[in-house]
């Protein structure tokens, strides 16, 4: 799942900082932007897994348009950190799909190219995006 992320930039003798607006507590930072990069993936990961043991639900993306108009990220980048949400939506269910096969096939080979685990994390993910804009 794509989630923004607000990026306050370093220099020589300021760390860069990234926030996951959507996740409270996702907050990281690196002497470069490569390092902040991995560290708010790391955070991110934390916190989704605090959330997930207390019993919260992990929380929707939002908008990037949404957020550049909270005043506390005035003058900050933006951007997008894809998160994998598997490990944090409870046990796996097997279901099974009836499908055309030009569209499995369509399936396999986004999958393949895009590098994604399997067809059933690409169906996930997909029925994820679509119920985030309910």
């Amino acid at each position: 799942m794509q989630y923004p992320i607000a990026i306050e930039w370093g220099d020589d003798n300021t760390a860069t900082g990234i926030v996951f607006p959507d996740i409270p507590g996702a907050i990281s930072a690196g002497d470069s932007p490569e390092e902040a990069y991995d560290n708010a993936v790391e955070a991110a990961q934390i916190v989704l897994q605090e959330l997930v043991s207390r019993g919260e639900s992990v929380p929707k993306p939002g908008k990037i348009n949404e957020h550049r108009r909270n005043p506390d990220f005035e003058g900050w980048g933006w951007g997008m950190i894809d998160i994998d949400l598997t490990p944090y939506l409870g046990k796996t269910e097997k279901v099974t799909v009836t499908l055309p096969g030009i569209v499995v096939r369509q399936i396999d080979e986004y999958v393949t190219l895009h590098g994604i685990k399997s067809r059933s994390a690409f169906l996930s993910n997909a029925a994820l995006e679509k119920l985030q804009h309910v």
